[in-house]
């Protein structure tokens, strides 16, 4: 969500009518998350409690469509930890019920999360001058969520709305819909803080940071329990559109440590506390994705932060194929590269390297550095590398964040002990 401190009246009796009235699920009071393209390929959990997540699908800005790539293995990246996994649209649609109706007709066939599950319209920006306008373009939306086997929300802030949006005209129509913003700073908050509650009937999800964590996350909690839709059985039903997101989720989350092999995404438990060496493995840590580069007897290593943790420490995020349309490429430093010549393997600039990496300086990259790079040729292009003196298969199968089998049927090497400096690989 838009990253912007929504200040708000004290609402502590508000909360308390919207938390009573409405109904019991055991859901009530779960945290969980939300997230765009900005959380990454998997996205990333605050803490062990979390129970559910939103991903955005894409958006328009006013007519003009932006996908989110990172949309379908952030879906299966909730399901597999075992959480409850929603969808947003970014609803920059003004007043007009035409930019609306296209929005959700290249969407909502889209929708990976399970039928009921929730499809919240985010409305921050780019409003109409014609207060009736922009919520009779939000009622027609919800309109269209509910129709096709969802559970509609409207997502905001508390003045943004009041400024815009008759609200009260859309909580007649759908009750509890609200999924409202609002949080005094920008200071790390992992659990709501009331007093900055929003005075608003109808709201269901109370957004109360953007700051879950250090270095940015919002952090929601679900008052009446409405994140519980499309999962009360326990057992999520698909949509009757192609879902791979929900079978990809499902199928990692049974993944045991002995079936961990390289090339799996992974995170590591919140319950975990060591790694391998016995050092105590930081929060932060794991609160990211990690491809696995190796795996040796009940440990696997993994990029980024190169150590070796516990397989039992780990939950797969995938089983080792691509469901991301991102093409995510990963590369591991070695002595003498420069960000220059990387980035023209990949076809890109070091600029744009130094961006996607964060790097502050594009002139001080180390040996065992992980750099990754989301965009490029498609998927369906190869790309190549070329073998340098001391290197073999295992080591470039590691540092590309490929296998060794890949490789070889890749190249048709018939003996993978057998290659040589200057020999260009595909993988």
């Amino acid at each position: 969500m838009k990253k912007v401190i929504k200040k708000a009246a004290i609402g502590m009796v508000a909360f308390f009518v919207v938390a009573a009235s409405g109904p019991v699920f055991a859901a009530v009071g779960d945290q969980g998350v939300d997230w765009s393209k900005y959380n990454g390929d998997y996205g990333n959990f605050g803490y062990d409690h979390d129970k559910f997540a939103f991903s955005q699908i894409g958006g328009t800005y006013g007519g003009s469509f932006v996908d989110q790539a990172t949309y379908p293995t952030q879906v299966a990246s909730a399901i597999a930890q075992g959480k409850r996994a929603h969808t947003y649209i970014w609803y920059q649609v003004g007043g007009s019920q035409e930019v609306a109706k296209a929005a959700l007709d290249r969407y909502l066939p889209k929708i990976q999360t399970p039928k009921n599950s929730i499809v919240a319209l985010d409305y921050e920006s780019g409003a109409s001058g014609d207060k009736q306008a922009n919520t009779d373009a939000i009622l027609y939306g919800m309109r269209r969520v509910k129709a096709a086997g969802y559970t509609p929300m409207y997502y905001s802030y508390k003045p943004y709305t009041l400024a815009n949006v008759n609200y009260k005209q859309i909580l007649k129509e759908f009750p509890n819909s609200l999924w409202i913003a609002a949080y005094p700073n920008y200071e790390v908050t992992p659990v709501p803080n009331y007093s900055f509650f929003p005075s608003m009937d109808g709201i269901s999800v109370f957004q109360f940071t953007s700051t879950y964590v250090a270095g940015g996350l919002d952090g929601n909690v679900d008052l009446t329990g409405i994140t519980d839709k499309g999962y009360e059985d326990g057992n999520p039903t698909k949509p009757d559109t192609n879902t791979p997101s929900i079978n990809d989720g499902k199928d990692a989350n049974e993944v045991t440590p002995s079936e961990i092999q390289e090339g799996m995404t992974v995170t590591i438990k919140f319950s975990a506390t060591n790694y391998s060496t016995g050092q105590t493995i930081p929060k932060w840590v794991k609160e990211n994705s990690y491809k696995v580069l190796q795996k040796s007897g009940s440990k696997v290593l993994l990029d980024n932060i190169m150590s070796w943790v516990a397989a039992s420490d780990v939950q797969a995020l995938d089983t080792g194929g691509s469901t991301s349309t991102a093409n995510t490429q990963t590369y591991i430093v070695q002595s003498g590269d420069t960000l220059s010549g990387i980035a023209s393997n990949w076809g890109t600039n070091w600029q744009e390297l130094a961006r996607q990496n964060s790097l502050s300086n594009p002139n001080m990259i180390y040996t065992g550095q992980v750099i990754r790079f989301t965009g490029g040729q498609s998927g369906a292009t190869s790309r190549t590398y070329t073998v340098r003196s001391g290197d073999n298969l295992s080591s470039i199968a590691s540092r590309l964040g490929t296998t060794v089998q890949s490789l070889v049927s890749m190249n048709g090497i018939s003996n993978p002990n057998l290659i040589y400096a200057g020999q260009t690989l595909k993988y």
